[in-house]
C-alpha cells in the first residue's frame, strides 16, 4: 500500500468500515442471540490483510503501523464489539505473541495462516484459580526427552475451541518462585488439547469464550517459545501492546454509543421538537465526546510511543483504563438519551451497554490498571 501514512490509514479506516458495513451489521443481533462465532467472515477479514494487520510482509501480513490497528479495531467496534474483541484478541495475543517472541522458523511456519486467516489465534494465561495471580498457575509443563508435557486448565480464553494455533504459558518451575513460566505453541488437534466450556456471557456474545484444556499433551521442544522460565516476562510485553488493542475496542463501542445518540437526539421529538435541543439531553452529549476525544488522545499517544520502540506500559496501561470506563460510562449515558427504546434490542446501544462492560475486565481489569499506573508513577 502506497501513500503518505495517513493516507494510509485513512485508507484502511475506509476499507474497514466498508467491511463492517456490508459483511457485520446486518448479522449483529443474529450472532449476538445464538452466541454464533462466524469464523468465515474471519477469513475473509484476512484477504483485506486485517488479520496480521502488524505482521510484517515477509511473513505474509500487512506491515502496518499501530496506528491502522487501533483504526481497524475502532471502525469494526463501531458496528460490533464482538468482532473487535476477536480481531484484537487474534491480532494482539497469538499472533502478536509469536511475532515478538518466536525464533525464524517459528514465525515462518505460523504467521503467514495467522496473518491470512486461514488460523485463527488463541492464546492462554488465565486459569481458573488464578487471573491476575499468574504466578501462581496450576497448568504444567513438564519436560520429557524432547518433548513438554502439559497438563491443566485455561480458562476465558477467545477462540477457544475455534482457534487453530494456541500460545499457552504454562508454569515451568516451583509456585510462586521467579521465571517459572514459559510460553508453547499448541496446534489444534495435538492429542491431549481440546476445547471445554463454552461461556454463556452478558456481551461480547459472537466472540468465543471457552477453556482449553491439556491431559497429558506432548509437545515437540521447538514448540517453546523463547528461553525456559522466560513466559511472564513475554506475557507482560505482549499484554502491554494487547492494551492499546482493548483501549481501541471501547474507543469503537463508545464511537458507535455516541454516534446512536446523537443521531437519535436529533430524531426523537418532544414538546414539538428534537430532544437533543433540551439541556439535559445536550450536556450528556457534550461529556461523552469529550471524554471519548480524551480517551483517543491517551491511545494514540501510547501507540506513537509503541511505533517508535520506546517504553509505554503506563501510557498503555492509562489508555486501556480510560478508555474502557469511558465506553462503559458512554454506553450508559447512551441507554439514557434513547429511554424505553434504549432498553431495548430493536435499537444499538443496549449492546453497546452489554459489550463495553468487557472492556473494565479483560487483558488486565480496570484495577490492575491502576496497579500498573501508580508503579510507573511512584518509580
Amino acid at each position: 500500500m502506497k501513500g503518505t501514512a495517513y493516507e494510509i490509514t485513512q485508507h484502511v479506516a475506509q476499507t474497514a468500515k466498508e467491511f463492517a458495513r456490508q459483511h457485520i451489521k446486518p448479522y449483529v443481533m443474529e450472532w449476538d442471540e445464538a452466541q454464533t462465532f462466524p469464523a468465515d467472515l474471519f477469513r475473509e477479514m484476512g484477504k483485506l490483510g486485517m488479520m496480521g494487520v502488524l505482521v510484517p510482509e515477509i511473513y505474509g501480513g500487512s506491515g502496518l503501523t499501530y496506528f491502522d490497528y487501533k483504526t481497524i479495531i475502532e471502525e469494526i467496534a463501531k458496528v460490533c464489539g464482538s468482532i473487535g474483541l476477536s480481531v484484537a484478541a487474534h491480532n494482539s495475543l497469538c499472533t502478536g505473541h509469536i511475532l515478538q517472541f518466536g525464533n525464524e522458523a517459528q514465525k515462518h511456519k505460523y504467521l503467514p495462516a495467522l496473518a491470512s486467516g486461514e488460523h485463527i489465534g488463541a492464546w492462554g494465561l488465565t486459569e481458573p484459580g488464578t487471573g491476575s495471580d499468574a504466578g501462581n498457575m496450576k497448568c504444567t509443563a513438564v519436560k520429557d526427552g524432547d518433548e513438554w508435557v502439559l497438563n491443566g486448565t485455561k480458562c476465558w480464553i477467545t477462540h477457544g475451541i475455534s482457534g487453530n494455533v494456541a500460545v499457552v504459558l504454562a508454569r515451568t518451575g516451583e509456585p510462586r518462585t521467579p521465571r517459572n513460566c514459559t510460553a508453547f505453541i499448541i496446534e489444534k488437534g495435538t492429542p491431549g488439547f481440546s476445547g471445554g466450556k463454552k461461556e454463556n456471557k452478558l456481551g461480547m456474545r459472537a466472540s468465543e469464550t471457552a477453556e482449553i484444556i491439556f491431559e497429558n499433551c506432548r509437545i515437540p521442544e521447538e514448540n517453546q517459545l523463547g528461553e525456559v522460565g522466560d513466559g511472564f516476562h513475554q506475557a507482560m510485553k505482549v499484554l502491554d501492546g494487547g492494551r492499546i488493542s482493548i483501549a481501541s475496542l471501547s474507543l469503537g463501542i463508545a464511537k458507535g454509543a455516541c454516534q446512536a445518540a446523537i443521531q437519535y437526539a436529533k430524531e426523537r421529538h418532544q414538546f414539538d421538537q428534537p430532544i437533543a435541543n433540551f439541556q439535559g439531553i445536550s450536556f450528556k452529549l457534550a461529556d461523552m465526546a469529550t471524554e471519548i476525544e480524551a480517551a483517543d488522545l491517551l491511545t494514540l499517544q501510547a501507540c506513537e510511543l509503541k511505533e517508535k520502540g520506546l517504553p509505554m506500559t503506563k501510557q498503555a496501561a492509562m489508555a486501556k483504563y480510560y478508555a474502557s470506563e469511558v465506553a462503559v460510562k458512554v454506553a450508559n449515558e447512551a441507554v439514557q438519551v434513547f429511554g424505553g427504546y434504549g432498553y431495548t434490542k430493536d435499537f444499538p446501544v443496549e449492546k453497546f451497554y452489554r459489550d463495553a462492560k468487557l472492556c473494565t475486565i479483560g487483558e488486565g481489569t480496570s484495577e490492575i490498571q491502576k496497579l500498573v499506573i501508580a508503579r510507573e508513577v511512584l518509580k
